[in-house]
């Protein structure tokens, strides 16, 4: 199976999942507080958000009073609550007196609580999801002391003035104790400055002016630095330069030209000088020295995959949780992300280095930070992050998500004061066109990118 196939089954799973819990939140609540509701329905069975068109499942069961269905446009889900202005706006329910058992006829709590299920459900998961991958996996990270070799630099870091081979140890002034923490600080935190250790002195790199803009736009945190590390072969390429020359996977290279190679960063430099010319390969195989040759492909790709596990070649820390320090780490774990997010949402419409049309993405933005070969612990923890991101969109004060509601309930808690149907049948129709515009506009933009590549 393709590394694509893999990320879309994996997407497909997690967003089902999520949408799911996430109506059942709202399902839930309208129980507890006996309300009725109509419908309950993974994907939409219409176009969303013209409640009128195209209306059909893809399947349907009804159980009591509710309709148990799966839509087919898979953007979504919902629940219809009785008595409720909602995408589905009908209208001739709404002209109708109130009964007990709709949404309308409920105290404001109860229905702050119906509208706020989703969200409290999807929080909840995050934190559930957390809490095993802690309890059972634990927590394993690089500290920054222990990057031994220094980091490789991309040519966007390299603008900034870093050089293979730096020491990171802090930003702004304040340590950074894990690795992996460096460019997501950078970037969250605005960094100005990185302090250095270069050739044995501290020095301090200033981040130069649109740094943080090219890493977003690029969409490579996870390249701008990496760890330094040797060139060791993991797999090779049938049919590839790398296979045809007798490149065996677990080989490591030492030499290019007869020139010492010691980390990849070495090596990439020597295939973009070689390119289209010949050139000789020393690696070390089972303990002895193996001379190669071959000539460079003119796009420099050899055909192998190196070995860039962290595991290997550094010592990282390696922290076990017993079930009750699971708990207390997947609470405190799920606060960070939010908070995390909540930043990067803030800095879109603030920070002059992070753009709207270059941070936003959709659904297949959402599939690339799956992994092209499924891994249980990181599907558990990318999942538990794409929960927090609904829960956090959903509380977005928009008409027609679960925030655009919540507003108008504060409103009449506070007042004392109902909104009219009349007002919130227009704000949820504007609402839901925003959203349409934003979903097409995001999905768009996710397209353009793949042409533009």
């Amino acid at each position: 199976m393709s590394g694509t196939a893999v990320k879309v089954i994996q997407l497909f799973v997690a967003l089902s999942l999520l949408i799911v819990l996430h109506e059942g939140g709202h399902f839930f609540f309208a129980k507890l507080f006996k309300t009725r509701v109509e419908k309950f329905y993974l994907f939409f069975d219409f176009l969303f958000p013209f409640s009128g068109l195209l209306n059909f499942s893809l399947f349907k069961k009804k159980k009591g009073d509710t309709e148990y269905g799966i839509g087919w446009f898979p953007l979504g889900g919902y629940v219809k609550i009785a008595g409720m202005v909602d995408e589905s706006m009908d209208k001739e329910q709404m002209a109708l007196p109130p009964q007990p058992w709709e949404y309308r006829s409920k105290k404001p709590y109860q229905r702050l609580f119906i509208m706020l299920g989703g969200i409290i459900v999807n929080t909840l998961l995050a934190i559930v999801l957390y809490i095993i991958v802690f309890g059972v996996y634990g927590e394993e990270y690089l500290p920054t002391a222990n990057a031994t070799y220094g980091i490789m630099v991309d040519s966007t870091a390299k603008s900034t003035g870093l050089l293979n081979g730096d020491k990171i140890t802090g930003i702004d002034g304040k340590p950074i104790a894990r690795f992996e923490k460096i460019v997501p600080t950078m970037v969250l935190e605005q960094g100005k400055t990185l302090q250095v250790v270069r050739n044995g002195q501290t020095i301090d790199v200033p981040v130069v002016e649109g740094t943080v803009r090219a890493i977003n736009k690029g969409g490579k945190r996870g390249m701008f630095i990496m760890p330094r590390m040797p060139v060791n072969v993991e797999e090779i390429t049938k049919g590839t330069t790398a296979d045809k020359m007798g490149l065996k996977a677990k080989d490591s290279i030492i030499a290019i030209n007869n020139v010492p190679v010691r980390f990849y960063d070495e090596f990439d430099s020597f295939k973009a000088a070689l390119a289209g010319k010949q050139f000789s390969m020393s690696v070390m195989r089972n303990g002895n020295k193996v001379d190669l040759s071959s000539i460079m492909p003119t796009d420099k790709k050899l055909g192998f995959i190196a070995n860039l596990d962290e595991d290997r070649y550094f010592i990282t820390d390696k922290i076990k949780y017993n079930p009750l320090q699971a708990v207390g780490r997947g609470f405190s774990y799920t606060f960070e992300k939010f908070s995390d997010y909540l930043l990067s949402f803030k800095l879109m419409f603030t920070s002059k280095e992070v753009k709207l049309n270059e941070s936003m993405g959709g659904i297949i933005s959402f599939g690339k930070i799956f992994p092209g070969e499924f891994d249980m612990q990181k599907f558990l923890m990318l999942t538990a992050f794409v929960s927090i991101i609904l829960a956090f969109m959903n509380l977005l004060p928009i008409p027609g998500l679960d925030g655009g509601y919540v507003i108008f309930l504060l409103f009449e808690m506070i007042t004392g004061k109902t909104v009219s149907e009349k007002v919130m049948e227009r704000a949820t129709t504007v609402g839901l066109v925003l959203l349409l515009t934003l979903m097409v506009y995001a999905n768009g933009l996710d397209i353009f990118r793949l042409f533009k590549h």
